[in-house]
């Protein structure tokens, strides 16, 4: 049975979906396990007719998809009926000639008696300077093209393709703290490295995610990244 989150909190999670190349029924599950208010997701496939592919997944997770985001490249977003989700947007990252495009999706949620959330899902590339590169356009973005206000409840996640040893991980912590917990989380199949995660600010606690919810669960033929999700009270 899926785990429904206290109603004092939202529950963000992360989940690259490798293109739902694998068994997307069993990542529904996972899911639907997890119950996120707001699923930050990576490699959304972008082939044509694939809209009727996230839709059906969208459904099966139990989960609202508004269509809009993923346009760009493969990050997108997605909501439950808990949380109401306005402005979502994909933002273009700058790659190299013939390199294959990046962008990150942004949106705010809000429930009643809580205040108004960013969320931002980022897929960062292979390329250690353009890891670098991108998350500074992200964080200044924020700011500058968005609006946010400095220390504004914001909370980003997604695969970085680096731990927490990384350059452009810590310019995420030195801005954010890092609220999702430790375990590695690819590949799924014998997870070793810990190069997806979640960070926040503005929130007055964080739970990270129980692995318990999802023991016994195909996490290996649902995608090759292992999901991560926090409980934040704001």
């Amino acid at each position: 049975m899926p785990h429904t989150p206290d109603p004092s909190s939202l529950r963000v999670a992360t989940y690259n979906l490798r293109g739902l190349k694998d068994d997307a029924h069993a990542a529904a599950a996972v899911v639907r396990a997890i119950a996120p208010d707001v699923l930050l997701l990576q490699e959304v496939p972008r082939y044509p007719g694939s809209d009727y592919a996230i839709s059906a997944f969208a459904r099966q997770a139990g989960m609202l998809w508004s269509g809009r985001t993923r346009l760009v490249s493969g990050t997108s977003l997605m909501t439950s009926l808990r949380v109401l989700a306005s402005d979502s947007q994909d933002r273009r990252l700058r790659v190299g000639l013939r390199e294959n495009p990046r962008s990150y999706t942004v949106a705010r949620v809000s429930a009643p008696g809580r205040p108004t959330v960013t969320v931002v899902s980022v897929h960062l590339p292979l390329k250690g300077e353009q890891r670098v590169d991108h998350v500074g356009t992200v964080l200044r973005e924020l700011s500058e093209d968005l609006g946010l206000p400095t220390g504004a409840p914001l909370v980003i996640g997604g695969d970085l393709n680096e731990d927490s040893a990384g350059p452009a991980w810590g310019l995420v912590a030195a801005e954010l703290a890092e609220v999702s917990d430790d375990r590695p989380s690819f590949p799924a199949a014998s997870p070793q490295r810990r190069i997806d995660a979640v960070f926040a600010r503005g929130h007055q606690e964080a739970v990270p995610g129980d692995p318990a919810l999802l023991e016994g669960m195909e996490l290996a033929a649902a995608s090759d990244h292992v999901p991560v999700w926090v409980d934040l009270v704001f």
